[in-house]
C-alpha cells in the first residue's frame, strides 16, 4: 500500500521545491493534483519537457515518487466543443504522466447532474477515444463519483467502471463524499470489491443531519452540494467502519490524504494525516 499526499494546500510552494517539502512531511509519494504552473484545472497542461525533466530530478533528489496524477477536465460536459478540448488536454496529461514514470491517473466523471443522460453520452464518447490511449500507454485510470456531477452515487460509479470493461479502469472511494453517497461506507466498498484500488482520505460533516438543516443554503431549493475535506476526526465520517472494511477487503492500493481546509496549517495537517493513516493501517494489519 502507498500512503500518499495530495499537496494542493502546498501549491504556493515552487514546483521544484515541492518534492523536498513532501519528503520533510514524511511522505514518499505524492498525488499530483492541478497546479497553475503544471497542469491547471480544466485547461491544457502548461508543463514542457524542460519543466518535466527538472521536476523529475527534484523528485529523485528528494526520494519521492509520483503515485498518481490527477487531472480535471470537462470530458463529459454537455458542450461538444468543450468536450473535444478536454480530450485533447487528457491526451497531453497522459503523455506527461508517462514522462514522469507514473502509470496511474485518477479523476472525476465531470459532467452535469441536470443533464445526466447527455453527460453520460459525452463520457462514453470521450472514453471511446481515450481508452485506447490508456491501454497503449499502460496507464491505469481510477474514477470517483463527485458531488454536483452526473455520477454522484458510489454504486452507480462502480457500475460505470464495470461498463468500461477494461482491466486498467477501477474505482476510487472518496471519504469526504461519503454523505453524498448515502453514508454507506461498507456497502459501497464491498460493492466495488476488487475494483476498489484508490482512496481519498479526509473528513466531512453529514449535510443530511438535523433534518437536512445542518447547513442552511439560500435561496431555498438551492442545488448546491456542501462538503468539506477536513482532518480525520473533525467531521462525521465513521473512521472505524472505514478502516475496518478496508482491512476485511485486504485493501492494498493508494491511500491519499486530501485535506483542503487548512492552508494556514497545511504542514501540520499533512503530518497529522500521515500519522493517523499509519496508525489505522497498522491496526488492521496487526
Amino acid at each position: 500500500m502507498k500512503l500518499v499526499l495530495d499537496p494542493y494546500m502546498l501549491r504556493s510552494v515552487p514546483l521544484l521545491e515541492l518534492p523536498g517539502v513532501v519528503a520533510e512531511l514524511g511522505y514518499e509519494h505524492i498525488e499530483l493534483s492541478p497546479r497553475e504552473d503544471f497542469m491547471p484545472f480544466f485547461l491544457h497542461p502548461r508543463a514542457d519537457r524542460h519543466t518535466i525533466t527538472a521536476f523529475k530530478h527534484a523528485l529523485d533528489a528528494a526520494h519521492v515518487q509520483v503515485a498518481s496524477v490527477l487531472p480535471l477536465y470537462r470530458w463529459s460536459g454537455p458542450d461538444e466543443d468543450e468536450r473535444q478540448a478536454a480530450v485533447r488536454y487528457w491526451k497531453r496529461a497522459i503523455e506527461i504522466t508517462v514522462e514522469l514514470g507514473c502509470d496511474v491517473m485518477n479523476s472525476e466523471f465531470n459532467g452535469r447532474p441536470e443533464q445526466a443522460s447527455r453527460s453520460e453520452g459525452q463520457f462514453w464518447r470521450s472514453m471511446e477515444e481515450l481508452l485506447p490511449v490508456f491501454e497503449r500507454e499502460g496507464v491505469q485510470l481510477r474514477l470517483e463519483p463527485h458531488p454536483d456531477d452526473f455520477v454522484e452515487d458510489g454504486k452507480v460509479a462502480v457500475d460505470m467502471v464495470r461498463g468500461l470493461n477494461s482491466d486498467l479502469v477501477s474505482f476510487l472511494y472518496c471519504a469526504p463524499h461519503t454523505f453524498h453517497q448515502g453514508g454507506d461506507i461498507r456497502g459501497v466498498m464491498e460493492y466495488a470489491n476488487d475494483l476498489l484500488t484508490h482512496l481519498h482520505v479526509a473528513d466531512s460533516f453529514d449535510h443530511r443531519a438535523s433534518s437536512g438543516l445542518r447547513y442552511i443554503v439560500n435561496p431555498p431549493g438551492s442545488t448546491a452540494r456542501v462538503h468539506q475535506h477536513l482532518d480525520i476526526g473533525q467531521g462525521d465520517v465513521d473512521w472505524d467502519e472505514f478502516f475496518q472494511t478496508l482491512g476485511e477487503l485486504r485493501f492494498d492500493g493508494i491511500m491519499t490524504a486530501c485535506v483542503f481546509a487548512w492552508e494556514e496549517r497545511a504542514r501540520e495537517s499533512s503530518i497529522f494525516m500521515r500519522e493517523e493513516m499509519e496508525k489505522r493501517v497498522a491496526g488492521w494489519s496487526g
